[in-house]
Parts: C-alpha cells; structure tokens; sequence
C-alpha cells in the first residue's frame, strides 16, 4: 500500500524539506503524554473537516473525479461530457469511516528542538467511496476560522495507514514524505507501518531518540533558512541509489488539486505551511494530476 502523491494547489509557497513547520488547529498536548507525542485534534475540528467534505458541491466534484478515474479537468478523456456527467451521478461517493488528523514530521524535531513533537497535524483526511468501490481521500484545513477543502486524491492511504496503527496495538501514525514512508510513535518507538519505513528503520523499529538523529542526519542541513535552502534548492532529498531502485516503477496516483476540487478558480489555496508538509512543489494554476517517484526531489 504506497501513496506517491502531491498535491497542487494556486500559488502555493515552499519551506525546506516540505518538513511540517506549524501545525494545523489541534488540541492542546495531553497531560502526561510520552516524549515526542503529537498534539490531537479536536473531535469537534474533525467533526467540521469531515463536514466540508461531504457538502453538496464537494460530492459533486468527487462524482466527476470518480467517473474521470482521477483524470483532471485539464486532461482529456476519449468520453464525453454527457457521458462523463452521468458516469458522475452514477459514482455516487460517500464518506467511509472516519475523518483522520494526518501527521508530517516536524522540522522542529528534525532540528533537535527540546520538547518538539516528532510531528504535527497538517490536514484532515476523509476517506471517499464510489459505487463501483474506487477510492479517494478528500483533505481539508483550517483556514481562516473554517475547513475547507484543498485536495482531492486517489486512494486511502491516510485512513488507512491511521487504521493501520490503530487496529496493531495504537500510537500515532505519521509520515516522513521525503521518503514516502508511514510510521507510528508507540510506547517511545518509531515503528514502520509502510515498505519504505521499513527500509528507513528497519523491521522492529527504532527508539524516538534514535529516530531524532536519524532525520537530523538526513535532513538537518537542508531545513527552512539553511544554506541549502537559501541556494534554491526546493528542499529536494534523494534517498540511496538501493533504495531508489526498489521502489522505481510504482505507479502514480492521481490527484486533484482544490481548484479542482472547488470546482473553479475560487477554490481554497494551501497555507504555506500545509504546502511545505505535503511535499508541494511550487505550482500556478492547480487543476494538475501530478505523479511523483519516490526519491523524486521534492519542493
């Protein structure tokens, strides 16, 4: 189960590694949480992410995204547009399970900043199915007092690895998205939950602090203000050449972008901070299905 997906979105704004350098609305940390445990989210926050999720003119655009496989607006489809529309009433999408707080790792902990949690929550996600069972998760922020939604994307890796974590004994799921790989924070370890955080800690995991140095080493001379930042470079982190060659020739996902998923130029536009956690290249214009390698530079 692989998600190699961006996300595009108007003029979205890069910092660094794409490392997350402020969290989305969450509660505060709970009293007596371990070391390096990320702050929730408010059931009452993903009560109202999922509610924009699921509002009429959403749904209707999943409809057409759906009945499109995933093809943007912008891409051509060798059926027409009234057959597109009735393939779109047809899709049907729901809501499956629940809404989930998506966690990127935190560049704060990356920097070794005491009491830094190893991530933060940057968006919601909520699962979506069709009627002919294709799947898509539809992502949302905080932005200006309200959720809203600025992303469409095929598959369900953001419920599921969540699901994951939860159901092989609880922790935090999280992702380190300059190597696409999904882990949990349980009991003061970094377990894997995906192949490629497999390959990054191994099997049975490593210890936070372990972990911390990990990614310190990794990334810590490409953060937000680092030379390497200030000479350009988008943040890009190309894993080892094993590692890049065990993970070529997966396929891409598809993803719509909120202009897409708004359904026109009025569509929501990610905080800079968003758009640096989910890895976002600087775009103009959305509306873009991307495809992204793993170990592909990343903005």
């Amino acid at each position: 189960m692989t998600s190699i997906r961006k996300a595009a979105a108007g003029l979205l704004l890069v910092t660094g590694l794409g490392l997350a350098a402020a969290p989305a609305a969450h509660a505060d940390d709970p009293a007596g949480a371990p070391a390096g445990t990320p702050a929730p989210v408010a059931a009452a926050e993903l009560a109202q992410a999922r509610g924009a999720a699921q509002s009429p003119a959403v749904l209707d655009r999943l409809g057409h995204f759906f009945a499109r496989k995933g093809v943007p607006p912008t891409g051509r489809l060798t059926v027409g547009a009234a057959e597109e529309a009735r393939a779109a009433q047809a899709a049907a999408p729901r809501l499956a399970g629940d809404t989930v707080p998506v966690y990127t790792l935190d560049a704060a902990f990356v920097a070794g900043t005491p009491g830094a949690p190893v991530a933060r929550a940057e968006f919601a996600a909520s699962r979506v199915v069709s009627a002919d069972g294709q799947i898509a998760s539809v992502w949302t922020v905080k932005q200006g007092g309200t959720w809203q939604v600025v992303n469409i994307a095929s598959g369900g890796d953001e419920s599921d690895y969540a699901a994951r974590a939860a159901g092989s004994g609880g922790g935090t799921a999280f992702r380190e998205p300059q190597l696409n790989a999904w882990y949990v924070l349980r009991d003061g370890r970094v377990l894997p939950l995906s192949d490629e955080a497999r390959r990054s800690v191994g099997a049975s995991g490593v210890s936070l602090a372990a972990y911390q140095q990990l990614v310190r080493q990794r990334y810590g001379d490409k953060l937000p203000g680092s030379a390497y930042d200030r000479a350009g470079k988008g943040g890009g982190y190309q894993p080892d050449a094993t590692a890049q060659s065990e993970q070529s020739g997966q396929p891409g996902h598809s993803v719509q972008s909120a202009e897409a998923a708004g359904g026109g130029g009025g569509g929501a536009v990610l905080p800079a901070t968003v758009a640096a956690a989910l890895g976002v290249t600087a775009l103009v214009g959305g509306a873009a299905a991307l495809r992204r390698r793993p170990g592909a530079r990343l903005g």
